[in-house]
């Protein structure tokens, strides 16, 4: 489904990402963890298409097409969605609206049914108890005013109604309790399947204790230097980044660790 190849990309002329190599099929679960800075935010980024990652070398391919040069309105309507780290606040833009509003543009884009008043409501209503939350919760603004965890629970929200291929979450445990990432966790798990992967970016290993990935890869400095299983993840919580990082600081023989 996402294939990355030797993609370098720099941000204000400095080489952030120094060639990353990366395969997520469907259905696959994929973690990146890694100490601050070493480049797994702009990763994501890139991916999403934000502005200001400048893709100096490298390929992406997603469902067959090349990622780099779709804008990020059509790699939203082509099913990736990015979760992000600090959702925005939107003063004054009803949650309930945007959420249709956003459902809405992806069908039209896709040739596809616009979902009318009565289906949505029902869609949403649906939803929103998988994550146990008050219709109240539709009213607002969206995320202005809203705690973390609130705002967690939106952007999962919509997920459950965009329902995207591939789902770029960055640091989507920011934040949260346990309470709250048990029910964030749960919202996400809902839409595993075969045909949807996930890309999973997170400093910690108790993410995965609720999400468990199917490869977890180590990034530092702007490389992936180690690969593995789910059990890498908690070689890094009982020991570190260290003792990877020792071994192989520039990723230059990447391996299955375990």
């Amino acid at each position: 489904m996402l294939n990355i190849k030797n993609l370098k990309v720099h941000i204000a002329e400095k080489e952030v990402l120094h060639g990353i190599n990366l395969i997520v099929n469907k259905g696959e679960i994929h973690a990146i963890m890694g100490p601050n800075g070493s480049g797994k935010s702009t990763l994501a980024s890139t991916l999403a298409g934000r502005d200001n990652y400048e893709v100096t070398a490298g390929e992406v391919e997603f469902c067959g097409k090349n990622l780099l040069k779709m804008n990020v309105e059509e790699r939203a309507v082509l099913g990736l969605f990015l979760g992000m780290q600090n959702p925005i606040e939107i003063p004054g833009v009803n949650n309930m609206y945007f959420l249709r509003t956003a459902l809405n543009s992806i069908q039209r884009a896709r040739g596809e049914k616009e979902v009318d008043a009565f289906d949505f409501t029902s869609l949403v209503k649906k939803n929103m108890r998988v994550l146990g939350l008050d219709e109240k919760f539709l009213q607002r603004a969206v995320n202005d005013g809203f705690s973390g965890g609130e705002k967690k629970y939106n952007e999962t929200l919509q997920m459950l109604l965009l329902e995207p291929k591939f789902m770029v979450l960055d640091e989507i445990d920011s934040g949260l309790d346990v309470d709250a990432l048990q029910i964030v966790a749960q919202g996400i798990n809902t839409l595993r399947s075969p045909e949807r992967s996930m890309l999973l970016v997170t400093h910690y290993q108790r993410l995965l204790h609720y999400i468990v990935p199917d490869y977890v890869h180590i990034l530092y400095q702007g490389n992936i230097i180690a690969s593995g299983g789910k059990e890498l993840a908690l070689q890094v919580e009982s020991k570190g980044y260290a003792k990877l990082i020792e071994s192989n600081p520039h990723g230059d023989h990447i391996r299955d660790v375990l």
